[in-house]
């Protein structure tokens, strides 16, 4: 796969180098001269470009990307990088960084945005997956799908401890994608029993999260 990064600040970089550790082909694009860094991220491929300019993007081809990703710490070049991406390079998949929580309503389709990862969003929810035992918590938003990531961490009060998962009725429009227990990952299959403290990841619409919470945790 080929992804283009705009930004190579430390959140550009830091993705770049794991992509590239999976095997993906990475283009980072920067506009300032104090950022190009080639020796920091070798086996990617670096342009000195303002991401925003049509006529540069044409340079770098982006049109042969799979996935563009904005990557700056500006709402507004992420949103023109997004928008240009989607709309001059039909680029498949968009994926924008947002910095600022109250620009986030921003980053929808309509400016050509996939999937938006709010920096404090994403903050806020590990610190509530941290602590919350319990309850349900929003890890991520897919929004093309309009569907969200959410995990519970089960206590000992939850109705399906020690049942399988297929004793679990889970609403429409829900589907446990994971099972973490201790250093474990598991895909559960439907005669894995639950246990005490699994913490339990789904994929789901908003409207079923409340239903998801009252079936694992009881009402």
């Amino acid at each position: 796969m080929r992804v283009a990064i705009a930004g190579a600040g430390n959140v550009g970089r830091s993705i770049a180098q794991e992509l590239i550790e999976n095997g993906h082909q990475v283009m980072l694009i920067e506009r300032d001269t104090g950022q190009l860094t080639p020796e920091r991220v070798p086996q990617a491929e670096w342009v000195l470009a303002d991401a925003c300019e049509l006529s540069n993007l044409q340079e770098a081809e982006l049109n042969t990307c799979d996935v563009v990703i904005a990557a700056t710490g500006d709402d507004k070049v992420n949103l023109v990088v997004s928008l240009l991406a989607k709309t001059e390079f039909a680029v498949p998949r968009v994926v924008a960084r947002v910095n600022r929580a109250e620009n986030e309503w921003l980053f929808t389709d309509q400016w050509g945005v996939d999937v938006a990862v709010s920096t404090p969003r994403l903050m806020a929810a590990l610190v509530e997956e941290a602590v919350s035992v319990g309850d349900l918590v929003r890890l991520m938003t897919f929004r093309r799908s309009e569907a969200n990531l959410v995990e519970i961490t089960l206590p000992e009060r939850a109705p399906f401890v020690g049942r399988p998962v297929r004793d679990v009725p889970l609403p429409h429009d829900s589907a446990l994608v994971a099972v973490l227990r201790g250093k474990r990952v598991l895909v559960p299959s439907p005669d894995d029993p639950l246990e005490v403290g699994d913490e339990l990841v789904f994929v789901c619409t908003e409207q079923v999260e409340g239903e998801v919470r009252s079936v694992l945790l009881g009402p």
